[in-house]
């Protein structure tokens, strides 16, 4: 057996008068770094090191192990998956539910692969070159993996080994037909089923045959499947490893799979069947389309009864094959409704059990149903915890808010204190209950209002919702706070000294909370700023910043409305908003240009921009780096001025645990480095003039034809004065989000620095660990100097998990993703539809950029995006278009191309998978689709 000093480890005896063996850089190994530390006898990792004992613990260091190799499956459940892998845990788990048979059998535990991999030659080589192999190099893994599976297959498996197995198949029968199947330890797992990743063998038989098939079994680890989905996953190849189930092999009439939510939709209360005859295997395979049953509250609602030509059945010396299925039973279901109404009643007990959404694979014989797997549904958006058995409706607000991407439980804490309404988390996103203002007429009509100017598919949803009369309850009354902005703000003069004064308001607010965080430290700082949160409230619902929003942004309706109904023209404040004074997002992609204006005539200086390699300079040190270099130092001081103003920036703002511009300026490179390629100096002031250029003539061309109406003088004075209401106000509408943003950075900066002070006391590994605790947690862990590193490690494993979801706009407490569609027919076929947000066509070739560090644009180009929040206005003055698949009419992508000009389509719903990059599109910002052009 191997505890220390195992045979295969590699471990050699001191040589006379105690020589030290081998040495690592320079060092000797010492024995008892070998038995204790688990270094090989090249101070490699080993591959077994100290694994753990069969019941999931490890043994304490120097302690001798005895294996077991073999485990019934009645011995496990699911909270031994290191010893017997996913499937086995599960199979563990479902063997001990009262009224769930399980086929019998046994498991060869992860004891019994890390033998194999001890005496497997040469395997940590062949590791360390899978490790690092480019995910992309489809023939290099498919190269290394088939190697490495050779070696597996290749090792004899030990008499004991052998011995241990056969006593486990005596006891199912010696002639038993057997299922083999794969149990790797990352799989089954909430957040990674691993579905098919590894291989399973049915209808083995002989002793013979299925050690054979337990050795291909290991050796799966290592398909090229497996290996590509781990390492796109950001799993370690070391840290997985395999067990294998034998079971008793079940002969059905009919198999399949059930899931206990609609895979789909995510409706938990909606369970899918799909059935067919035989064994199951013809399913999985998609040799035949299966009957397909939905069941709702214990009833059969629809079914599908396909045309089931084909199966797959036993062989009697071992093995399948498909068979021809007789054509008069080719139509029959290959369930009734009664047997699958009781299939979904287990599967319900199933689901309770292991306390989520199942996937469950089943067979039916003479005895009834066998289940044979379940494993959770990985693909299900989770659903915010209401505390209560109400139905509840959610609205996304990352769709909102232009940032779909999860956060960390910092961030999320963080705006769920500083937000003006009650934020649910899910998934890693944030979402508001919005049930009651549906629930009332007088709510509902504002909320639909304002949610169908924002975002026309999350009305659309909400109005899908509303329509199943059995979901939203009736309230006679107004919901408190029905308006979603509070209430219709007061009317406001039009008067820039407003905006002048709202900004130097925010910016002494600013001042102060700097000024008092230099002196709060430890508990303190944290009570502090809960006190400053609701100063950060009060900034936000300042009367007089609400109604100068609410002037903007309906000035804006009204011009659009008025003069289509009047003069037929779409979209007419697109123009007439063009360089509108204050915008402090447009400013920004304008402020580089000027950056890069500077950089361009120091060729040393754009040469080294070249050659930075994020990674190398996660701070500010390659800023350090410019001044050394001709022109250098005015480079720098271009880049610090425009950190200074912008600096608190970053893709994903609202998360405070996003790394800022300040904190790593490489971001900005790439839009640099196009803006010096694509650019003539002083294109910042041009771009502004001629935008104002537009405007103006828009204007006077809208007030003369509107003249020559019928009660021309009325309408033209009325569209005058929303003009310069327009003007005055819109490009205040980007300015309270920098003011968060802003905010924000002072809090992250003061936290980082607590953050440092538990690192030196040891309290935490690293600082950004702070990251996956709560506002609340983090002020524990200070007050108490004590962390929970087993939380930390689950939240950063479900935050890995999260970035797989797609976050629906609307959800629902039954789990259904809501969606929504434009219900258009006025757009060519094939076009897809989005909502028109910035007017004009342009024609160009589509870059899909999912990040903004990895930037590339020429002259001409059109973004397409997944959504754009004010980190994105750099590229926008390099981009001739806009496609995003997350917007709304005012959100801030929307608002920049309408200031740049930029024919812009938001709210494409997966524009980032359907439109290529390179492909030539053709973008209708004035109809609102987008065309893929031959």
């Amino acid at each position: 057996m191997f505890g220390a000093g195992a045979r295969g480890c590699g471990v050699r005896a001191a040589g006379p008068g105690g020589a030290a063996g081998p040495r690592v850089r320079g060092k000797a190994i010492r024995d008892e770094d070998v038995r204790d530390k688990g270094l090989d006898t090249q101070g490699r990792r080993r591959w077994f090191d100290r694994p753990p004992r069969c019941d999931g613990t490890r043994l304490p260091r120097g302690v001798a192990m005895t294996e077991r190799y073999v485990l019934d499956l009645r011995e496990v459940d699911q909270t031994q998956v290191t010893v017997v892998g996913g499937k086995g845990a599960q199979l563990g788990g479902l063997s001990r539910i009262d009224g769930v048979r399980v086929p019998d059998g046994f498991c060869v535990t992860t004891d019994a692969f890390r033998r194999i991999m001890a005496e497997a030659p040469s395997i940590g080589d062949r590791l360390d070159q899978l490790s690092r192999s480019d995910p992309d190099d489809r023939e290099a893994i498919r190269t290394l993996s088939a190697r490495i599976r050779r070696t597996i297959e290749g090792v004899a498996i030990p008499a004991d080994l052998v011995a241990a197995i056969a006593g486990a198949l005596a006891r199912l029968g010696e002639r038993a037909a057997c299922a083999v199947r794969s149990s790797a330890t990352a799989e089954d797992l909430p957040t990674s089923s691993f579905a098919g990743q590894q291989d399973t063998y049915l209808n083995v038989v002989g002793r013979t045959a299925v050690l054979r098939h337990i050795s291909r079994c290991w050796a799966s680890l290592f398909t090229e499947r497996a290996v590509t989905y781990r390492q796109r996953n950001g799993i370690d190849h070391r840290t997985v490893h395999m067990a294998v189930v034998v079971q008793r092999m079940v002969f059905p009439h009919a198999a399949g799979v059930l899931f206990t939510a609609d895979p789909v939709t995510g409706n938990r209360k909606v369970a899918t069947v799909d059935a067919g005859f035989g064994l199951g295997e013809a399913l999985v395979s998609g040799l035949v389309n299966p009957d397909v049953f939905t069941v709702r509250h214990g009833e059969v609602v629809t079914r599908a009864i396909a045309a089931k030509q084909r199966a797959v059945q036993a062989l009697p010396d071992g093995g399948t094959r498909d068979v021809a299925i007789d054509p008069r039973r080719q139509r029959q279901p290959a369930l009734t409704d009664a047997q699958v109404v009781r299939l979904v009643r287990l599967g319900r007990r199933i689901e309770a059990h292991f306390g989520r959404p199942q996937d469950i694979e089943w067979c039916l014989d003479d005895e009834g149903f066998q289940i044979v797997q379940s494993r959770p549904i990985t693909t299900l958006f989770p659903i915010p915890e209401s505390g209560d058995q109400e139905n509840h409706v959610y609205v996304s607000v990352g769709h909102g808010q232009m940032m779909t991407d999860p956060m960390k439980p910092l961030g999320l804490s963080m705006w769920q204190l500083t937000a003006m309404v009650p934020m649910h988390e899910a998934g890693g996103r944030l979402f508001v209950d919005v049930t009651r203002r549906l629930a009332s007429p007088a709510s509902r009509a504002g909320l639909l209002e304002a949610m169908g100017r924002g975002d026309p598919l999350i009305r659309d949803a909400l109005e899908t919702v509303l329509d199943r009369d059995d979901f939203v309850p009736s309230l006679p009354d107004a919901a408190p706070g029905g308006s979603p902005a509070g209430g219709a703000p007061a009317p406001i003069e039009t008067d820039p000294a407003i905006v002048t004064e709202l900004i130097e308001r925010s910016r002494a607010s600013l001042a102060a909370l700097e000024r008092d965080l230099r002196t709060k430290t430890g508990p303190a700082l944290f009570d502090f700023l809960l006190e400053d949160f609701e100063e950060h409230k009060r900034v936000l619902s300042d009367p007089l910043s609400l109604q100068a929003l609410m002037a903007g942004m309906e000035a804006t309706w009204w011009l659009n409305d008025k003069l289509r109904e009047w003069l037929g023209e779409k979209n007419a404040a697109d123009t007439l908003t063009l360089s509108a004074p204050g915008n402090v997002t447009s400013q920004m992609g304008l402020a580089l240009l000027d950056v890069a204006d500077v950089i361009r005539p120091r060729p040393e200086v754009v040469a080294f921009l070249q050659g930075v390699e994020d990674e190398g300079f996660l701070d500010e040190g390659f800023l350090d780096e410019l001044v050394k270099l001709p022109g250098g130092t005015e480079a720098r001081d271009a880049l610090e001025s425009y950190l200074d103003r912008y600096g608190m920036r970053c893709v994903g703002e609202i998360d405070i645990t996003r790394p800022r511009w300040r904190e790593r300026p490489t971001t900005l490179v790439p839009a640099i480095l196009d803006n010096v390629r694509n650019f003539e100096p002083g294109a910042a002031e041009r771009h502004f003039e001629r935008g104002r250029r537009m405007a103006r003539e828009k204007e006077r061309d809208v007030l003369s034809r509107l003249r020559a109406l019928p009660d021309g003088d009325r309408k033209a004075d009325e569209a005058k004065r929303m003009i310069d209401r327009v003007r005055t106000f819109i490009g205040y509408r980007e300015y309270p989000k920098y003011g968060i943003v802003s905010r924000y950075f002072l809090y992250k900066r003061a936290l980082l620095e607590e953050a440092g002070r538990l690192v030196r006391a040891h309290v935490l590994a690293e600082q950004e660990d702070v990251f996956y605790l709560t506002f609340q947690e983090f002020h524990e862990a200070v007050r108490s100097h004590r962390v929970d590193d087993q939380l930390i490690q689950r939240r950063k494993d479900a935050f890995r998990s999260y970035h797989a979801l797609t976050p629906p706009r609307v959800l629902t407490s039954d789990g259904e993703a809501v969606t929504g569609a434009y219900r258009r027919d006025d757009v060519p076929a094939g076009a897809l539809i989005g909502l028109p947000v910035s007017a004009g066509t342009i024609e160009g070739r589509a870059r899909v950029i999912l990040d903004l560090t990895e930037a590339d644009l020429e002259t001409g180009d059109i973004l397409v995006t997944t959504f754009t929040d004010p980190s994105w206005s750099p590229l926008f003055v390099g981009i001739a278009g806009l496609v995003t698949e997350v917007g709304g009419l005012m959100t801030h992508g929307a608002v920049i191309a309408r200031e740049y000009g930029l024919p812009a389509v938001v709210g494409v719903e997966r524009a980032t998978r359907l439109i290529r990059d390179g492909q030539r599109i053709r973008v209708h910002g004035t109809e609102g689709y987008v065309e893929i052009l031959p």
